[in-house]
């Protein structure tokens, strides 16, 4: 496998195609003060969280209100055969918004309406720019609520597009199995839809889980239908300290492996425990740290909880903490959420270098234990973060951007970090995409003859690759 080519050496290699003053002129005719070619607005929409930081931003930002706005904007650009590239929080890690071959940012933002909710079949349908947070305020009075959490404050469509998961994935599963429907607009401007709102059907191609993942690549989604779940009627969180990563990981195999029907099992490292520490003001334990939590009726939670104690105690667990109140909980999952921001802070001006990687769980001591000893041995600081409950996990590989020899050694233990991970029957993306950073991986995992075949499928949806182009695979 050849090593993935250097974030700060990748846009000289990439060939801008011209966007003509004809276009952004007929953009701007049609979208008025909506349609906004001013340097902090195009840099702003040039950049996400990845450690990308010389692609030239887009040559305008198109801001839709509407399906069609966005189908006028892609028919326009269609026209000249400039690139689309779709934009909602600016969330992600992998390099996914970034305008490599140039083109014309569409930003979904302001499509943030939730347009239905159907309490009785437990689906409610939203715009793309709807973000997590705002989907469960809005619908808290219904005692239902929307679990796929990523940590930040991603959009709907933003998840959809990169199939995102996150912390309840273990019980909840993915974007894959909570996408019901889809509007999209396609490469060509016409806007089709995917999918129903029934929980199961058998016709046709299933369009719908074609677009979930595509990250932009095959269309913008404009709705989306996902599922809802009754909100448990008790919830419980805990935090268990161990003496070592390697007790903790083996705490959460027996853990699934036993069936307990936990909702999140998440793994701190004491380098992350310290960050997070330093930045939220808490007094945590400064060892390796599980943080888990119980969903189901008070006597289910209770039996899970004691399960999962003795489990924990018999494989070296203390400091025991439980959380049963709306605040106690919030405040130990903020501390989660925050581990990202805290590392952060912990070496000013630091760019993290993240990796994401997924392996059975039988495999996860395996890949994880060894990942730590070569990030121990590199001197590179990091943060280690897990969904350990489906195997999948992050490291943070904190850099000065401003020298290469620190990049190119987070980069060495990314790619080492995700040939193991392959090797063990994982894959080189749990919940993050392939995005620009990944996409040397996708080949080793899948082989020649499956990007051959997305090639096909990408093709024949958009022949002239005006749509987020660059990403996932090279045409």
């Amino acid at each position: 496998m050849n090593a993935p080519t250097s974030p700060q050496h990748l846009a000289p290699h990439v060939a801008q195609r011209e966007v003509p003053a004809a276009l952004i002129a007929a953009l701007q005719s049609r979208f008025g003060v909506n349609c906004s070619t001013a340097q902090v607005i195009r840099e702003q929409h040039g950049r996400d969280e990845s450690a990308f930081t010389t692609v030239p931003p887009p040559a305008a930002v198109v801001f839709a209100e509407s399906t069609q706005d966005v189908a006028d904007a892609i028919k326009l650009a269609a026209q000249y055969q400039v690139p689309v590239i779709p934009f909602g929080v600016g969330s992600s890690l992998e390099g996914h918004l970034l305008a490599v071959q140039g083109g014309i940012s569409v930003d979904v933002g302001r499509m943030n309406k939730v347009l239905s909710i159907n309490a009785e079949d437990l689906t409610v349908t939203v715009q793309p720019g709807v973000t997590r947070k705002q989907l469960n305020d809005e619908i808290k009075s219904t005692g239902l609520f929307f679990p796929i959490d990523p940590g930040a404050d991603a959009s709907i469509g933003g998840m959809s597009a990169t199939r995102a998961s996150g912390t309840n994935a273990v019980r909840y599963g993915t974007m894959r199995e909570n996408v019901l429907a889809l509007e999209v607009v396609t490469a060509s401007g016409e806007v089709i839809r995917t999918g129903t709102r029934a929980k199961k059907s058998s016709a046709g191609y299933d369009l719908t889980r074609l677009f979930v993942g595509s990250e932009g690549t095959l269309g913008v989604m404009t709705e989306i239908t996902v599922r809802l779940y009754p909100l448990p009627e008790a919830v419980s969180a805990a935090i268990c300290s161990f003496p070592s990563i390697e007790a903790a990981v083996h705490a959460t195999i027996s853990i699934i492996q036993m069936g307990v029907p936990i909702a999140r099992v998440e793994l701190i490292d004491t380098n992350t425990v310290r960050m997070v520490n330093a930045y939220a003001k808490l007094g945590l334990a400064e060892s390796p740290m599980l943080l888990m939590e119980f969903h189901g009726s008070p006597n289910g939670v209770k039996e899970q909880a004691e399960t999962v104690q003795e489990i924990a105690t018999d494989l070296g667990g203390q400091s025991f903490e439980w959380a049963t109140t709306p605040e106690e909980r919030t405040r130990l999952w903020t501390a989660r959420h925050n581990a990202y921001f805290a590392a952060l802070q912990s070496k000013p001006g630091c760019r993290a270098i993240s990796t994401d990687t997924c392996v059975p769980i039988s495999r996860l001591a395996d890949c994880l234990l060894d990942s730590v000893a070569e990030a121990d041995a590199s001197g590179i600081p990091y943060f280690l973060v897990g969904h350990v409950g489906d195997g999948n996990f992050h490291f943070g590989y904190l850099i000065d951007p401003n020298i290469p020899t620190e990049r190119e050694t987070a980069e060495d233990l990314n790619h080492k970090l995700v040939s193991r991970a392959l090797s063990l029957g994982g894959t080189c993306t749990g919940e993050h995409g392939i995005g620009l950073h990944k996409m040397d991986f996708l080949v080793t995992e899948t082989g020649a003859g499956a990007v051959d075949m997305m090639r096909t499928i990408k093709r024949a949806l958009d022949p002239h690759n005006i749509m987020n182009p660059g990403k996932i695979f090279s045409m």
